[in-house]
């Protein structure tokens, strides 16, 4: 993308709108925003850019807005939840005929045919990290403490687990506590997922059990990452999560998985709360 030139941003729910919002307007784009009425915060309207809201539904209508607003680039930026699909939202007859083109309805092949819409309508998606390169997460141990000899060993575990179910999209997140798999991530998200698994571990008879309470988190990209779309994201909600649900280690894919809130900030609150970060 070359700025001085429109960019449209399908805004969902979270921070991740306005951080390319913001990163986008830096470098010189006159930024459209296409607000989703049942993902995006009412907080868009004061980013000062232009804001059209629509249903998750009408597909129609962000072509036809994007048109009129002479956009021929986008991005799409932050979570529009999965389980949304199946809920009373009404399509148009554009994203009707998509879902039942589709074989399966999962976040991959859903996008990937919006993307493909948009693309033969003159709407070309970018990556949505294409814009914030300095959130991604770099390689190595990120905190002041490095996981210990037990938490790496429930990482590699963890992401041998991850990685087989990532090529069904299943979801990107595994919690794995003393190379058991307490919870693997669906259609509730990270947090939740990682809630679940320090729900399931309270559960348990502390004189009976045999397993360790301390929980390790892998949360993996793709195998085949499409970066316009689905981007791995943590921030300091996370980081929070963990240490209600008794998590000391998070395990994520360098260059592929974006701190939200900057790397310095949820590395210091992950430091303050005795969690370790490692990506590789």
């Amino acid at each position: 993308m070359a700025p001085n030139q429109k960019l449209g941003i399908i805004a969902g729910n979270g921070r991740f709108p306005f951080l390319v919002l913001d990163a986008a307007r830096a470098q010189g784009y006159e930024v459209v925003v296409a607000a989703i009425k049942e993902e995006t915060s009412p907080e868009i309207e004061s980013c000062g850019a232009t804001v059209h809201w629509l249903s998750l539904g009408e597909l129609s209508k962000l072509i036809e807005t994007f048109r009129r607003e002479g956009v021929t680039r986008a991005v799409m930026a932050g979570q529009v939840k999965h389980k949304q699909i199946f809920s009373a939202i009404r399509p148009d007859w554009r994203l009707a005929k998509l879902l039942l083109s589709l074989g399966t309805r999962n976040t991959d092949s859903l996008l990937g045919a919006v993307a493909k819409v948009l693309a033969d309508e003159g709407i070309v998606l970018e990556n949505s990290t294409s814009l914030l390169e300095p959130l991604l997460a770099k390689a190595g141990v990120l905190t002041q403490r490095p996981p210990s000899e037990p938490e790496r060993k429930d990482i590699e575990y963890g992401r041998s687990v991850a990685r087989h179910l990532s090529q069904f999209d299943i979801g990107q997140t595994v919690v794995v506590a003393e190379g058991a798999c307490v919870a693997v991530e669906a259609m509730e998200g990270t947090d939740a997922t990682i809630e679940r698994a320090g729900g399931i571990m309270a559960s348990l008879d502390s004189g009976a059990s045999a397993l360790s309470r301390s929980l390790t988190v892998v949360k993996i990209a793709k195998p085949n990452q499409d970066m316009r779309f689905d981007v791995p994201v943590i921030g300091l909600k996370t980081v929070e999560v963990m240490q209600k649900a008794g998590a000391t280690c998070l395990a994520l894919d360098a260059g592929k998985c974006l701190l939200l809130d900057g790397s310095d900030i949820v590395i210091s609150a992950a430091d303050n709360a005795g969690i370790a970060i490692v990506a590789d």
